[in-house]
C-alpha cells in the first residue's frame, strides 16, 4: 500500500466558512476544504474567493472541487490555480479520464457512484491519482437506495463490497485508500471500531465531518506500544531465522513480516 503522507485524520471544512479553516487545521492531520456538497449553489463564488484569500499550509490541505462534468468545475479550477494547493479531491470520479482534467495536481479520486466503483481499477491506474476514497451515501443514492446502513448500524452488503473494491484496486496500483466518513457524530465508540477496522484492513486514512472525531481516528490508526513491541521482536527474530519460522506459537512468513514493517511505518 502506498503511504499517505498527510496522516490518517482528514477533516472536511466548508469552503464558504473561512473562519473555520485554521481551527480545522489545528485539529486534523489534513483539511479537506470543500467546494462541493458543503456549499450551496448560491454560495459557490464566495467559497472560491475564501479559498483564494485564506491560505493554509499547502502540505496539509486537500481541496474538494465539484465534479468535472458539473457547471461549477471550471470556476473551481480557476480559483484553484490562484492558490498553492496541489492536492485535489475529485468527487463522483467515474473514469480514468476524469483525473486528466486536473493534470499537474495530485488527485484523491472519490469513487461514490455505481460507475465509479465499477471503474475503480482504471481510475487508480491514472498517473496523477495518489489515492482512492469511497463514499457510501452517494453510492446508495446512485443505486436508487435509501440507506447505506442497516438497523444495527453496520454497512449493507453492497456498501461493504464497494469499500473492499476501492481498497483492493488502490493497493493493486500502489495507491493509498481513504475510508469514508462516519455520519453518527455522537457515536464515538462506533467511529473507533470502524476506524480500527479501516487501519487493520489497510486503509491509510479516514475522512471525517466533525473535529471531535479527530482524536478517535488518530488513536485508532496509531499502533499501540504492544503492537510496536511485537513488530520489533518479530523482525528481530527474522534476522536469526531466514524463511518461515515459529514465533510465540504463530507461523511467521513474509506476509507477516510486511505487516510488522507496516506497523513500525505508522
Amino acid at each position: 500500500m502506498a503511504s499517505f503522507l498527510m496522516g490518517p485524520s482528514l477533516l472536511f471544512c466548508p469552503a464558504d466558512r473561512p473562519e473555520r479553516y485554521a481551527k480545522a487545521a489545528q485539529r486534523a492531520d489534513a483539511v479537506i476544504i470543500d467546494l462541493e456538497d458543503a456549499v450551496a449553489p448560491a454560495n459557490k463564488d464566495a467559497a472560491r474567493r475564501a479559498l483564494v484569500e485564506t491560505p493554509l499550509d499547502p502540505e496539509r490541505v486537500i481541496v474538494r472541487v465539484n465534479p468535472v462534468d458539473s457547471e461549477h468545475f471550471a470556476k473551481d479550477f480557476e480559483a484553484l490555480e490562484q492558490t498553492a494547493y496541489r492536492t485535489v479531491m475529485l468527487p463522483k470520479c467515474e473514469s480514468a479520464e476524469d483525473p486528466s482534467a486536473l493534470a499537474g495536481y495530485d488527485v484523491l479520486a472519490l469513487c461514490e457512484t455505481a460507475k465509479g466503483i465499477t471503474n475503480a481499477g482504471q481510475i487508480a491506474e491514472a498517473p496523477n491519482v495518489v489515492a482512492l476514497m469511497w463514499g457510501a451515501e452517494d453510492l446508495i443514492a446512485s443505486l436508487g437506495g435509501t440507506s447505506s446502513r442497516g438497523e444495527d448500524g453496520s454497512y449493507r452488503e453492497v456498501a461493504r463490497f464497494a469499500r473492499s473494491q476501492v481498497l483492493l484496486h488502490a493497493a493493486t496500483h500502489g495507491k493509498a485508500a481513504v475510508d469514508s466518513v462516519y455520519l453518527d457524530i455522537p457515536d464515538l465508540e462506533g467511529l473507533g471500531a470502524e476506524s480500527r477496522d479501516a487501519k487493520a484492513s489497510g486503509f491509510a486514512a479516514k475522512a471525517s465531518i466533525h473535529p471531535n472525531q479527530m482524536p478517535v481516528i488518530r488513536e485508532a490508526f496509531a499502533p499501540t506500544e504492544a503492537e510496536l513491541d511485537r513488530a520489533r521482536r518479530i523482525l528481530d527474530a527474522a534476522k536469526e531465522n531466514p524463511g518461515v519460522f515459529a514465533f510465540e506459537g504463530q507461523m511467521v512468513d513474509e506476509p507477516l513480516l510486511r505487516q510488522a514493517r507496516a506497523t513500525l511505518g505508522r
